[in-house]
């Protein structure tokens, strides 16, 4: 692509140069693209011109107002809930193919008015060597039954390559909790990876100054499946980084089917 300053060297050039080739050779460019712009008597920025339209109209233009309004309320809205959303309150008048359209006009708003993005650290995974679990909290999502608060975590399983996962509700990060809902993934799994990795869980893992890395109930839990246990280092959450992103992804999925109800309140637990 050639440039302003490449086109002014050309103009300075074709004083010195005997012919139009040596000039444009020096300046860095074909001696097609250095006549036109001898001819124009002009520089790239110069010649460019500025579109006053667009190329297709903004088929979201009479509605970005409130998609923007559901945006600021709650900036984790996907694309695609908004348009499933859009589609329901105006049957006929968006088709699917316009998906991209809006996604595009989602992302610019993120980009400009957006929240700062959460960071994920990359690790490299072996097919059937590793399941990842730990305990994470719904509380944010402020679910209620019956108007109560319905406090609870899920006990979240993952094998890391294929991100194969599997949850169970509880309501502490007991040992209980930890035995329940690792056999509940393994029983629906159907098999056992290698290894399975956890933080620093009391429930599981001993401290320091304890001769054993395990407690007694966890270990035995591992050796009667045949799993050999693995924790992370002490304050070094991105070590178990795949399951922290799958909290992410899982409590991101549930938020969004539950926004459009517009209501978090449940009759029953089922």
């Amino acid at each position: 692509m050639v440039t302003d300053r490449q086109v002014g060297r050309l103009f300075r050039l074709m004083e010195t140069e005997k012919t139009l080739g040596m000039a444009a050779a020096k300046a860095g460019m074909d001696e097609k693209t250095a006549r036109k712009y001898l001819k124009a008597g002009q520089l790239v920025s110069e010649l460019a011109a500025e579109h006053s339209w667009r190329t297709r109209n903004d088929p979201f233009k009479e509605v970005w107002s409130e998609i923007e309004v559901h945006l600021e309320i709650n900036s984790n809205f996907e694309a695609k809930t908004l348009f499933e959303d859009l589609q329901r309150r105006y049957p006929g008048r968006f088709g699917d193919g316009q998906i991209r359209t809006l996604q595009r006009r989602i992302k610019e708003w993120r980009a400009i008015s957006g929240p700062a993005k959460e960071v994920f650290f990359g690790q490299t995974h072996t097919p059937g060597v590793l399941g990842a679990s730990d305990f994470t909290h719904m509380d944010k999502l402020r679910v209620t039954i019956g108007g109560t608060a319905f406090d609870h975590l899920i006990y979240h399983f993952v094998l890391t390559y294929s991100n194969w996962e599997a949850g169970t509700i509880c309501f502490s990060e007991s040992f209980e909790s930890l035995s329940q809902g690792l056999q509940n993934a393994l029983w629906r799994l159907g098999g056992v990876p290698k290894r399975h990795l956890t933080d620093g869980l009391s429930t599981a893992v001993n401290k320091a100054d304890h001769p054993e890395e395990f407690t007694r109930r966890y270990q035995g839990l591992l050796n009667h499946y045949g799993l050999a246990g693995c924790r992370t280092n002490p304050n070094s959450p991105h070590e178990n980084g795949d399951i922290e992103q799958r909290h992410h992804r899982f409590k991101k999925a549930v938020e969004q089917a539950l926004l459009p109800r517009a209501s978090m309140d449940f009759q029953t637990r089922e």
